[in-house]
């Protein structure tokens, strides 16, 4: 079996130890031990971490990351039929996030360029917060 050192795996994986501590602690990656009761990972759980990773920078939690991981087989290392099955189930919640990306660049880039000088039109303006009465967050940008 090619298994590799905690070490050697955060290296390989571009994460702290105390990472991959904390994910297996989590129940996102597995570890199996040595007698000695030494971590060791196996190549495999590399996609694992690097899917956390990337998951984490656009902003999906921890118990999303979890639940979808754990669709995954667990006595075999996954294949690219499953992975793409976990990739269909966040599709549309991907581009729903890339689309609000791209409406809070747009959005910005009009106030920097216009100084906040067309307060009618800015979809960030909300005067004595009159949109309190539908509801939370940002209401025009989110497009609720």
């Amino acid at each position: 079996m090619d298994t590799l050192t905690i070490g050697d795996f955060a290296v390989r994986a571009g994460v702290a130890p105390s990472a991959l501590r904390f994910y297996e602690k989590e129940g996102l990656i597995r570890a199996t031990r040595t007698g000695g009761n030494q971590r060791r990972y196996q190549r495999s759980e590399l996609r694992r971490v690097a899917f956390i990773k990337i998951a984490q920078q656009i902003g999906v939690s921890l118990d999303e990351i979890r639940d979808v991981l754990a669709t995954l087989p667990e006595n075999r290392t996954p294949t690219k039929a499953d992975w793409t099955r976990l990739s269909a189930r966040w599709r549309r919640r991907l581009d729903d996030r890339i689309a609000l990306m791209e409406r809070l660049r747009d959005q910005l880039t009009g106030c920097i360029g216009c100084g906040c000088l067309s307060m009618k039109r800015c979809q960030l303006i909300n005067p004595s917060d009159e949109l309190a009465l539908t509801g939370p967050g940002p209401r025009k940008l989110l497009g609720e």
